[in-house]
């Protein structure tokens, strides 16, 4: 499928990133790893309060121990990812320990930052909501009462599509997109 866009002043990264399934293992350095999570760290949020907070797996016990937080399913698939990466939203603000309903979306604006950057660096990342909340909260060490489970991420560099089992291959291509008419709205008197 060709993605397609009307909008010529769209920058290309957001027609380019999609969520591959076919991984390589091979490792990525810790400067790629942390490059990536810079990107992050510049991400924007309310109060400026910087909620996301990110596990990270990358060598093999610590991956082992990961990949039992992930549905069977995706387990398939992304055992193959040399970074595996729990993400989180901490529930309250630094500044007064009040609740902080917008972490989660501060949190999923730092993971598109994350994704952008990744593909930029020639490397793709895959977010799944197939896990279990709990079971990752504890292998990260993270209390659940501070720490929101909000997905966990597979990165690494793309993979051939044989190396999928065939039950994954007609999903293994950039997907389409709703009409922007579906999604935007604009207000009138």
């Amino acid at each position: 499928m060709k993605r397609v866009n009307q909008f010529t002043k769209l920058d290309n990264q957001f027609i380019k990133r999609w969520s591959p399934r076919s991984f390589k293992f091979d490792p990525l350095s810790l400067e790629e790893i942390q490059t990536v999570f810079e990107a992050a760290r510049w991400a924007p949020s309310c109060f400026n309060d910087q909620p996301w907070h990110f596990v990270v797996a990358h060598e093999e016990e610590a991956l082992i121990k990961m990949r039992e937080a992930m549905m069977e399913g995706n387990q398939v698939w992304a055992n193959k990812a040399p970074v595996l990466i729990g993400v989180f939203a901490r529930k309250h603000m630094k500044h007064d320990n009040s609740v902080n309903k917008w972490a989660g979306f501060d949190a999923g604006a730092a993971w598109m930052s994350i994704a952008l950057q990744a593909r930029k660096m020639g490397l793709i990342t895959h977010a799944m909501g197939g896990f279990f909340p709990e079971k990752l909260s504890e292998i990260c060490k993270l209390d659940p009462e501070l720490y929101e489970p909000m997905c966990m991420v597979a990165m690494g560099k793309q993979g051939a599509l044989e190396d999928l089992p065939e039950n994954f291959h007609d999903r293994e291509e950039p997907s389409d997109r709703v009409e922007l008419q579906e999604i935007l709205q604009f207000l009138k008197d």
